[in-house]
This record gives structure tokens, C-alpha cells and sequence, in this order.
């Protein structure tokens, strides 16, 4: 089923026709997954920095970048645009006009402006970046939508037969209450998107429905109910325990006439401990192949890879990236 749905994603990004940006064009990695999504027609390819270089490099790999567009920020006839937009939106930080060029001319800030600007539908980062600074350029020039207030992650954990998305396992240490809900909500949303399945959302816990009592609940039984007083669209429910949330015979026990105990395909964890611990020990014990994490709660998709990532890492990402632009 894993291998199947990524099939489907990428046959759906290229009836999307989106346009992705990869800007780390000075690795290797991304130079060879820019021909791919090219030749394949998943996606439009933009990528960033001095055209004679990057060509150069393509050369020496043999990788043809033909089809692909390249901008170089410093010589852009949008760099003067971009630094007065991004300006604008930091002088309450105090920003300068000269800093907030020498940071928009950055690769990835004149990507997510570029973003942010309708240029182009997402970017893909990180092979060589790190986490935070993709995040920082995302949450200052793309922003959040309305309604939530947290950026996160997930992971599609894709089983032989099943596939469920896990939240928060990379991004936020120890979400309160609403920020917990929030990364529910996006997660729900997302999970949608890149399946075409009706969300079941568990808000996990190690108590179901009160079988026991502490303060680390409380938080998750707060965070169900904001869930469902924002979107009472969606099938939630919690506090769950995990066996409860994904086995039918169990959740039928344990919480008779709930939406989703028994067929929970959408898994939130209360804090990042669980979360990491919980989709590493699906991925290495169980087998399951973990893509991700996928950057959600910004408008637009900026996405971060890790940097050990593969050429496939890199083409998949853009893939998911146009789906959920």
C-alpha cells in the first residue's frame, strides 16, 4: 500500500501542475532529483543561485537541467520588491531596509517570499540547511493560516495494508492544550489531502476515558475538546490508549461508542517524547516505511528534509509538497 500511495501522489502533483522550489542547488542531491521531477513532469522545478555555476555543476553529474528554472537572488529583479515586503513585516521586530535585504537575498528567504508572493507553490529544503532555519523563513514570510497556532509535523507511517499519520514526532517538545489541538486539526486536514481517507483522529494517552487521573491527561482531554468546538466536522475522540485507538476488539471494550476507537488512522501524541519514540519503534520494529517529517501549519508548504536525505527523499518531498500546496 505504501509504495501505491506514493505512486498516487505523484501522478496527482503532476495533474496539479505546481510549481516547487529546491534551493540548495550547490548539492548534488537536489541538482539529480530536479532532472527527475523534470523528466517525469511531477512537478516545475525552480531552483536557486548563480546560473554558470549550477550548470556547471549539472555538467560534471550529467544531469540535463533543461526545463528547470534558475534565479539567482542577487542579481533578481525582485530582490528590491521582496526587500520591502519582508520589511514590512518584521519593522515591529525593528528590522532595518539593509537587514532585511541581506536576509531576503538568502536562498531560503528569497524562496519562501517567492512563496509567499504566489510565485511558486512550495519549497523543499534541508538537505544541507537545517530545521530551524527553513522553519524561521517559513513562519516569517509565509505565515500561518488563520485559526492555528503552531507549527509542527507529521509522518505518513505507510504498513503493508494501512496507512495512519503520526503527530507530532519532530517538531514541538511539549504542545499545550491548544497547540496540541492545532497540530490534531492539521494533521486530520493533511492526512485527507495525501490519502483521499476520511481522518479518524486519537488523541492519545496511557488512560482511556478516565481509567486514570493526572494533569498530563487532563491536557489531552482539554486539547479533544478544542478540537471539537473548532471542527465539529471532524471525527476525534480521546483520551485514547493506542491499542484502543487502532484495534477494533479492544476499542470496543474500552470505549463503547466511539467514532474512532478501533480505526484511528490519524495518531496524535501528546508531547514530542512519545511522538519520536512512538513512530521510530513502528518504523524499526514493525517495518513501516516513515515519510516525513512534513512541515504543516504554514499557508504554503516549506518543507524540510534531513539532511542524510536521498535523491527519492528529495522527489517525494516536492511531490507531497504540491499535493498539499
Amino acid at each position: 500500500m505504501g509504495l501505491e500511495l506514493l505512486d498516487k501522489i505523484k501522478l496527482k502533483a503532476a495533474d496539479l501542475k505546481k510549481t516547487i522550489i529546491l534551493p540548495e542547488s550547490h548539492d548534488e542531491r537536489v541538482l539529480k532529483a530536479a532532472e527527475i521531477l523534470k523528466k517525469n513532469k511531477t512537478v516545475s522545478v525552480i531552483t536557486l543561485g548563480n546560473d554558470e555555476v549550477i550548470r556547471k555543476d549539472a555538467e560534471k553529474l550529467n544531469v540535463d537541467l533543461q526545463g528547470i528554472r534558475i534565479i539567482d537572488p542577487m542579481n533578481s529583479d525582485k530582490l528590491s520588491d521582496f526587500t520591502n515586503i519582508f520589511f514590512n513585516l518584521r519593522k515591529h521586530k525593528g528590522i532595518t531596509i539593509k537587514q532585511a535585504r541581506e536576509t531576503v537575498v538568502k536562498d531560503l528567504f528569497f524562496s519562501a517570499m517567492m512563496v509567499k508572493e504566489g510565485m511558486a507553490d512550495g519549497t523543499v529544503a534541508g538537505s544541507i540547511a537545517s530545521t530551524g532555519d527553513i522553519l524561521r523563513a517559513g513562519i516569517q514570510c509565509v505565515g500561518m493560516p488563520d485559526g492555528i497556532s503552531i507549527v509542527s509535523s507529521f509522518f505518513l507511517m505507510l504498513f503493508p495494508d494501512k496507512v495512519f499519520s503520526f503527530a507530532d514526532c519532530a517538531v514541538v517538545p511539549d504542545p499545550d492544550a491548544n497547540q496540541l489541538a492545532d497540530i490534531a486539526i492539521s494533521t486530520a486536514d493533511n492526512h485527507r489531502k495525501l490519502t483521499g481517507e476520511e481522518p479518524y483522529v486519537a488523541m492519545l494517552s496511557f488512560s482511556t476515558k478516565g481509567s486514570a487521573q493526572h494533569e498530563l491527561i487532563d491536557k489531552v482531554i482539554d486539547a479533544t475538546k478544542f478540537v471539537k468546538e473548532k471542527r465539529p466536522d471532524l471525527n476525534v475522540d480521546g483520551e485514547l490508549q493506542f491499542d484502543t485507538a487502532i484495534m477494533e476488539s479492544i476499542g470496543l471494550k474500552k470505549a463503547p461508542g466511539s467514532s474512532v476507537a478501533g480505526k484511528a488512522n490519524v495518531l496524535i501524541f501528546p508531547d514530542l517524547n512519545s511522538g519520536n519514540i512512538g513512530y521510530k519503534i513502528a518504523q524499526r520494529l514493525a517495518g513501516a516505511e516513515a515519510i516525513g517529517p512534513l512541515v504543516q501549519g504554514l499557508k504554503k508548504p516549506c518543507f524540510d528534509l534531513s539532511r542524510g536525505c536521498s535523491v527519492d527523499d528529495i522527489v517525494n518531498t516536492a511531490s507531497f509538497a504540491a499535493v498539499m500546496s
